[in-house]
């Protein structure tokens, strides 16, 4: 893949999940708005959280880090690869439809584990109700995330991309039928969470059936390929349960504290749209070609393809995480304070906002470097800086927390991912000029980050004059709009003096 079809994918992907993301602040606008931040909302949390947990591991997690390497050299070598897929779903699909059983029998445990504050009221009992409704989502998103990697491994990343879009029209579309009927929406909401699975699993299964791929589950076996894929998936299975320890000790720590877990859920809303729209293109688009450029013996295309990634990142996310820091009082506001949720749940969101921003670049980062080790099929070493992260975070979140309360678990989220890029960074010095950064990589990044800081001191004059109107109910959307486009227009044109920014680059892109 040459460099503008490698931008162009990432552009496509990004596009499309930005179409995601904004509709998944429409569903949360609802959630917030119908359900505030009360122990309904909090019951809804923890229990969507379960299957979203379970899909680190086999469906952007650790099984698709595995498979799409090696699913990529056999594309490249022409060795069956879709004998090689079929084998793949159907040793999924088994493994999914057993832990799908083990879940509904041991929910209670899974929800105590997930949030142990709710035991002793009325929440507990709630999440383990909706947690056995929503869990079976697990078994159609990972077999849906299998399909999306044929797809993107054979350079076909529109429908695998516009999937997620799904699930978040029929989220926010259950809702909404529900409050026009009068209907429990909370319940309407909770049953939409597997029909999205199903409506994201047919779109792709389509889509690769049309590419030559149409896999149907079938008696799985095991073959000498599936025990590779197995050996090299289980220690990015044990580094993906390490990044959910993680999770578990941000929720713990915020189940003891009224309200805390939707203002962190609410956060991680605002943080993962800039950060789904370019980690996800990046994780999407890179790991299958540096994959295929390995393969082929091509250094200096793995090297170029990896610094291109990480401009990208930085284009993006730089300014966003600059947004984040600056602004998140009006960005929380106008979006989410309405109906149950009111001045005080999001000014507590806001904080969490801010600090997740500070994150926000290590996060992204990590997505350029860690396909330099799934590439090489070296799932072992990320799951040992993965351990150190996991540890940075348990001491932060639970050390802080008698003294700062919810907000130990954002900090401790934050430095646990700047741990482990710095981590996956030294680590990759041994892997020679593929994983070099280059000098346009160099003379990029001070740019955008001058670019990137000369915006935020736009955003804050901006927001300044503007403070009397957001006071103004009516007047909010506009003034919101007003403040992000002058944060858009100011680092493009910051952009474009220093250098950041090289719009016909974008342009080549597009045209092709």
């Amino acid at each position: 893949m040459g460099r503008t079809r490698l931008i162009k994918g990432f552009m496509t992907v990004g596009v499309w999940t930005m179409a995601s993301r904004v509709m998944g602040f429409v569903r949360d606008i609802l959630i917030a708005a119908y359900l505030g931040a009360g122990p309904v909302a909090e019951a809804f949390v923890v229990a969507f959280s379960l299957p979203n947990m379970f899909r680190r591991f086999f469906a952007e997690g650790a099984f698709n880090m595995a498979f799409i390497p090696l699913f990529s050299k056999k594309v490249e070598s022409g060795d069956n690869p879709v004998d090689f897929a079929h084998d793949a779903l159907s040793g999924l699909a088994t493994i999914l439809i057993a832990l799908t059983v083990l879940a509904q029998v041991f929910m209670p445990w899974l929800v105590w584990a997930m949030a142990s504050g709710f035991v002793g009221d009325g929440r507990f009992d709630l999440a383990v109700d909706y947690g056995r409704i929503v869990f079976p989502y697990i078994l159609f998103i990972s077999l849906a995330a299998l399909l999306s990697g044929v797809l993107n491994a054979t350079g076909r990343f529109g429908a695998a991309a516009a999937a997620p879009v799904l699930l978040n029209i029929i989220l926010s579309g259950a809702m909404l039928g529900a409050a026009w009927a009068g209907a429990d929406i909370a319940r309407a909401l909770v049953w939409a969470v597997p029909v999205g699975g199903v409506a994201q699993l047919a779109l792709v299964w389509l889509a690769a059936a049309r590419a030559g791929y149409r896999l149907i589950p079938r008696r799985p076996r095991m073959t000498p390929e599936l025990k590779r894929l197995a050996i090299i998936a289980a220690p990015a299975a044990l580094a993906g349960g390490v990044v959910q320890v993680n999770l578990l000790v941000g929720r713990q720590v915020a189940s003891f504290f009224e309200g805390s877990i939707q203002y962190l859920n609410l956060a991680d809303r605002l943080y993962q749209l800039p950060l789904g729209v370019v980690a996800i293109a990046i994780g999407v688009v890179l790991l299958p070609d540096l994959s295929r450029r390995l393969q082929a013996g091509d250094d200096g295309g793995g090297r170029d393809a990896m610094n291109r990634a990480g401009e990208f990142a930085l284009l993006l996310t730089l300014p966003a995480a600059v947004a984040l820091i600056v602004i998140p009082g009006p960005l929380v506001s106008v979006l989410f304070e309405r109906g149950r949720f009111g001045a005080e749940d999001a000014a507590a969101t806001a904080l969490v906002v801010a600090i997740y921003g500070f994150g926000l670049p290590s996060f992204v980062m990590q997505k350029v470097l860690q396909p330099l080790y799934f590439a090489r099929e070296d799932t072992r070493t990320p799951f040992k800086y993965a351990l150190v992260a996991m540890v940075i975070n348990a001491l932060v979140a639970i050390g802080l927390a008698p003294f700062i309360g919810y907000l130990a678990s954002a900090i401790g989220t934050t430095l646990a991912g700047w741990g482990m890029v710095i981590l996956l960074w030294r680590g990759s010095r041994g892997m020679g000029e593929t994983a070099r950064f280059d000098t346009r990589f160099i003379g990029r990044s001070w740019r955008i980050a001058l670019a990137s800081l000369g915006m935020g001191g736009v955003l804050l004059a901006v927001n300044y004059f503007l403070e009397p109107i957001f006071a103004m109910h009516g007047w909010r959307y506009p003034a919101l709009m007003a403040l992000v486009g002058a944060g858009v227009v100011s680092y493009f044109i910051i952009g474009q003096v220093v250098g950041a920014v090289r719009l016909s680059e974008l342009r080549g892109a597009i045209k092709r």
